[in-house]
């Protein structure tokens, strides 16, 4: 009983040792190495720039009014022509027999009809003296009626005959460059077959595939600036002529025109050119992609605050976004602390230590 007793006392004043130490601390938490960005002001908009082409602003396809065979044509690709030249011809046999054809319908016509106007004069003036009757007369007036109208018939075939001879003469209208032709001398050609391409001379224009969203946030009148690919140094400016109004089915970009003034000879048709807008008002903050996480299933990005080094979630509004960079449309603003690289191991109210800012 003794030892027994004597057990129980030492381990109660163990305890009571115990008990009276102080408690252990936690061991406290590290803090975590971030890179962060910092929001700039935006004095300009975003600027824009696309590659295009030259093209004439007025180009036409050259074209027979009448099929048969090409028998030549005095232009190719690259050469200019001038207005009334004629640059191709169709054979002229078909047309020639035709048009002896309706000159002989014609001639036929008119017998016809000095015939049947004389009948009704004869028959007018036995009428007028009772030696004939009203249906021998109507009869009369009937015939000269329809011989009329087989000489007016005539004449519009003849005439036609005549305007199919003009037709196998191709002649531009206005001077310009041929930028492609479709048919060669000895083909048989159809009427309204795309023989040669002509780019009128006076205006040009860019011509650019634009996507749907550089449209939606691009003035309409934002003046352009256009610059050769090959040289930067050859540029002028320019505001949009034209826009498609249907999208390309393939890359489902429009197609814009952009009317140039003052365009250097340099510029030739063809030519590769870049064009850059600037928008009148910033689209939205750019910021890298890596610094987007997700809070409460919406966009989100840690904001780090510089009084107290700890990391906040925020949420923002993304307005469009690529591999390399985010767009938001609200949510930050000048002077924010942007986490963009180490938020996966974040948490709300860590405390941070900055390594430096982003590019």
């Amino acid at each position: 009983m003794r030892r027994k007793l004597t057990a129980l006392v030492v381990a109660g004043c163990s305890l009571a040792v115990l008990s009276c130490q102080p408690a252990e601390e936690p061991a406290a938490e590290p803090v975590r190495p971030v890179r962060t960005v910092t929001i700039g002001e935006q004095a300009q908009g975003e600027t824009i720039s696309l590659t295009g082409h030259i093209h004439a602003e007025e180009e036409v396809n050259l074209s027979f009014r009448t099929g048969g065979r090409m028998i030549s044509r005095s232009v190719n690709v690259g050469d200019t022509v001038r207005a009334g030249q004629v640059v191709a011809r169709l054979e002229e046999e078909p047309s020639r027999n035709a048009l002896i054809a309706a000159q002989a319908n014609l001639v036929s016509a008119r017998g016809q009809l000095t015939r049947s106007r004389n009948d009704y004069e004869r028959q007018r003036s036995l009428l007028d003296r009772g030696f004939t009757t009203f249906v021998r007369y109507d009869q009369a007036l009937q015939e000269l009626l329809a011989a009329q109208a087989q000489v007016d018939a005539a004449q519009a075939q003849l005439n036609k005959a005549q305007d199919d001879v003009g037709f196998t003469r191709m002649i531009s209208d206005q001077a310009g460059a041929i930028t492609a032709v479709g048919a060669e001398p000895g083909e048989v050609v159809q009427a309204g077959q795309m023989i040669v391409q002509v780019a009128h001379q006076g205006g040009r224009d860019a011509v650019f595939e634009v996507p749907e969203r550089v449209i939606r946030i691009t003035p309409p009148d934002a003046l352009v600036t256009v610059a050769l690919a090959s040289d930067s140094t050859v540029q002028t400016t320019g505001r949009v002529r034209e826009v498609s109004p249907q999208a390309n089915p393939v890359t489902r970009t429009f197609r814009v025109r952009i009317g140039l003034t003052n365009v250097p000879a340099a510029m030739r048709l063809g030519s590769t050119v870049i064009g850059t807008v600037q928008l009148a008002e910033a689209a939205g903050t750019q910021i890298p992609a890596s610094a987007l996480t997700r809070f409460d299933q919406q966009p989100a990005v840690w904001v780090v605050d510089p009084a107290t080094a700890t990391v906040s979630l925020r949420p923002i509004a993304v307005e469009r976004y690529d591999l390399a960079r985010v767009v938001v449309g609200s949510g930050l603003k000048p002077g924010d602390v942007v986490v963009v690289a180490g938020v996966q191991t974040l948490r709300p109210g860590q405390k941070v230590r900055l390594l430096g800012a982003a590019s």
